[in-house]
């Protein structure tokens, strides 16, 4: 009887090791997240096409992260006259604009009382900020 207490107890330690993932049973697994759709194989209506460099991107191709996004938010939308004129008017701003916002030496214009005391203004409710619930 002890012998077969002793091989069931054996076999279940082995049985019991599979569940875990360190050990003999370990094994590399493919990332499924890491998958991605590949476009469908097209015969091209012309055959006199050269072929592509090679290592070059297929051009019908697009990113996962193109993909989603264009899933999401659709396409750009057109940008209207007025939208476009303002953008060429500001310009473009420099590329260090980051490092120099924060900078002492960078020049700043003065906005007039009412914005110095809305930036001094203490944080939280003030007298007049009150909300009525109707009902």
């Amino acid at each position: 009887m002890r012998k077969y207490l002793a091989f069931a107890m054996i076999g279940s330690a082995t049985l019991l090791s599979g569940c875990g993932s360190t050990g003999l049973f370990n094994r590399d697994r493919p990332d499924e997240f890491a998958v991605q759709r590949q476009a469908p194989l097209v015969i091209p209506p012309d055959f006199a096409l050269t072929p592509p460099a090679p290592g070059a991107p297929r051009p019908s191709d697009r990113s996962a992260t193109q993909q989603a996004q264009d899933a999401l938010f659709g396409p750009a939308a057109p940008r209207s006259s007025v939208e476009t004129a303002a953008g060429n008017r500001a310009g473009t701003a420099a590329a260090s604009i980051r490092s120099t916002v924060g900078d002492p030496k960078t020049n700043t214009v003065a906005k007039g009382d009412v914005t110095r005391d809305i930036i001094a203004a203490p944080q939280g409710d003030g007298r007049e900020a009150q909300a009525v619930i109707g009902g």
